[in-house]
């Protein structure tokens, strides 16, 4: 069954045929996620090797199945043996600042030369400019002609910049969304610039762009920013912030945004042994049979979608009462008695609970379950 379900989709990207100079988190992840659909992965080292294999058993589970080759970059022989597997590759990875490609002798004029159909992704940290796409051509002895761009160029100082996840979360606005109920900043440990803005964008991106290059022979070079994608993501706390204010006057901060814990429905309560429940209960329907559940009947109508409107005495009253009512029992109590109840209310589980938890009993020996199954 488990091998079943990892494996459910690894016919579909069956010869795409991928070049992967990317090292550490975000280009390898997203590789090994095209290597779990099918895809022929070469990952390509410097000679001292990819920086993460200090890690052990994250280099294993980011890497396995791939085929491996080390070369010096500063090489014209290393070059010359990247460029041969550039032949007939779809797909060509790398997380190199801007004009660094070019400067090896791997720009996007050199690589297309060779194979018009390439399509390279280059996850950087804070995208790419006008300037630096300038530069990246002179390096190659091209020019690019700004009249046939049909998009504006971004225009800033950052592209060259070093970073890690911790500073292209911050930078995009996503770390300050990170505060805890008292407004204190919180500290994460789970990297969503390197793998929500990185690897998951540059395999959508290479994705679409290997489509299009099957209709149209036509390569391209896509930069993929970490922190712009990030950004992106911040969707509801750009529309809810705004609908927050249209009725209190003021735009919250985080901890007390429309999801953020400023309705009773949808919060974190603390349990008598300091865990936590999650709850969900958005809509009327689940938020009331939260009340029955809770055997707080009085507060059924104590919702937003009932013109109870949030922070008001009302709203505040039944944040209270849920929130008395959670603390009065254990965690493991509330997990068995909502066990049964489908009101969108769920344990605060820990790692190691997780890994535990029937959902995850088709995970394979590193730990990893595919997001997708496929439907029989």
């Amino acid at each position: 069954m488990t091998d079943s379900i990892i494996n459910s989709m690894a016919d579909c990207l069956q010869g795409l045929r991928v070049v992967d100079l990317t090292r550490n988190l975000p280009g390898p992840f997203a590789t090994r996620l095209l290597a779990d659909l099918g895809a022929d992965i070469i990952k390509i080292e410097p000679k001292n090797g990819d920086p993460a294999r200090a890690f052990g058993e994250l280099f294993a589970a980011l890497n396995h199945g791939k085929a491996t080759e080390k070369h010096d970059f500063r090489d014209p022989k290393g070059i010359a043996a990247i460029k041969a597997h550039i032949k007939d590759a779809d797909v060509m990875l790398d997380s190199f600042r801007p004009g660094v490609l070019a400067g090896m002798g791997l720009g996007a004029k050199t690589l297309h030369a060779l194979n018009p159909k390439l399509v390279m992704v280059s996850i950087t940290g804070y995208g790419v400019t006008a300037k630096d796409a300038n530069e990246s051509a002179a390096i190659e002895g091209s020019a690019i002609d700004e009249s046939t761009i049909n998009h504006p160029r971004a225009s800033h100082d950052w592209a060259h910049k070093a970073g890690h996840d911790i500073n292209f979360m911050a930078m995009s606005g996503v770390l300050d969304q990170l505060k805890t109920a008292n407004g204190e900043q919180a500290m994460l440990n789970v990297q969503f610039a390197d793998l929500a803005g990185g690897s998951d964008t540059a395999v959508i991106a290479l994705l679409a762009a290997v489509f299009a290059a099957q209709r149209t022979g036509k390569g391209r070079h896509i930069a993929v920013s970490m922190t712009h994608s990030l950004y992106q993501h911040l969707v509801m706390p750009k529309e809810t912030g705004a609908l927050v204010k249209s009725f209190s006057g003021q735009t919250p901060p985080p901890h007390l945004d429309f999801l953020g814990g400023l309705l009773p429905c949808y919060r974190l309560y603390r349990t008598l042994d300091n865990r936590y429940m999650a709850v969900g209960s958005l809509e009327l329907k689940f938020w009331q049979g939260l009340c029955e559940a809770l055997e707080l009947p009085e507060l059924k109508e104590s919702h937003w979608q009932l013109g109870v409107m949030p922070n008001s005495p009302e709203s505040l009253a039944a944040a209270k009462a849920v929130s008395d009512t959670f603390s009065s029992k254990p965690l493991a109590h509330w997990q068995q008695h909502f066990a049964s109840i489908d009101v969108c209310v769920t344990p605060v589980l820990s790692l190691q609970e997780a890994k535990a938890h029937p959902l995850f009993a088709h995970q394979d020996q590193y730990y990893s379950t595919p997001g997708w199954q496929l439907v029989e």
